[in-house]
């Protein structure tokens, strides 16, 4: 019988917290470059259900503009966003100059849950398999940056996660009935991810795949990687002075609880 692979022991969290302090300053010197260079920047996370996209995301801007780093994350279509062109419904949320955009699922829906779960036809799926490295290919040719991740995770992984999220009620709104199904078609979600990657990674987009098997690496890894694809330079401007603040005068702060408006109950003093 074939070793089970033993999980990587997780980093220590004083350890991590200190990595991720470093990256975070480099993010946001990539974040002013890409203003500042009027750069476009697309990036996309696909993964199983519980593989860590929204988390990874969520960790890359958390100390950044949403002016220039914007998240999209579509929900399913509606009957109307059916019927035009396939790509049509990405179009309108792509980066324009200055802007970093990360799509919590993307385009690739159509290779992936939709394939598997018979929301598309065979025609319609070949379609995009044969179309998708094209339109990469226009992106990229128009000035954008196109990054592709793949979360990578192990079946023990997604059950311990899933378990995680039915027992705390904190996590439950992240599994829904779509992905309880998901998980009886793994095989065929499997199938259907190796055509994919193998399919449409190519030299003007390739797919990189992350082990993200344990949260805190992946999300060290996938930082420390992105910003290593992205050449800028540090143009964080000098420190400024605060001027003094104005002088009070004859102003007075107003008492709230003698006016008409509303104060919140102070639960917590």
């Amino acid at each position: 019988m074939a070793k089970k692979e033993k999980k990587p022991k997780k980093m220590k969290r004083v350890a991590y917290e200190r990595e991720l302090a470093e990256l975070e300053v480099e993010l946001v010197k990539l974040q002013g470059w890409i203003k500042n260079k009027g750069l476009k920047v697309a990036v996309i996370f696909e993964g199983r259900d519980s593989a860590g996209k929204g988390g990874n995301i969520k960790r890359i801007t958390y100390r950044l503009s949403p002016r220039v780093a914007r998240v999209v994350a579509l929900p399913a279509p509606t009957e109307k966003e059916k019927t035009p062109w396939y790509f049509q419904r990405y179009v309108p949320h792509l980066p324009s100059a200055g802007e970093m955009l990360l799509f919590d699922r993307s385009w690739y829906n159509r290779a992936g849950v939709e394939r598997v779960m018979g929301f598309c036809t065979d025609e319609e799926y070949q379609e995009f398999m044969s179309t998708v490295n094209s339109f990469e290919v226009a992106l990229t040719r128009s000035g954008t940056t196109l990054i592709k991740y793949w979360l990578d995770i192990t079946d023990e992984t997604q059950e311990q996660r899933f378990q995680q999220r039915i027992h705390d009620p904190r996590r439950r709104w992240k599994l829904s009935p779509m992905d309880l199904e998901a998980r009886s078609k793994w095989v065929d979600y499997s199938k259907a991810r190796d055509a994919m990657l193998m399919h449409t990674s190519s030299a003007h987009a390739p797919w990189y795949i992350v082990d993200a098997n344990v949260k805190r690496h992946a999300r060290l890894n996938i930082i420390s990687h992105l910003i290593s694809k992205i050449p800028y330079e540090d143009l964080t401007p000098e420190p400024l002075e605060l001027p003094p603040r104005q002088e009070a005068g004859d102003y007075a702060h107003p008492d709230y609880s003698k006016t008409n408006l509303t104060l919140i109950p102070g639960v917590y003093p």
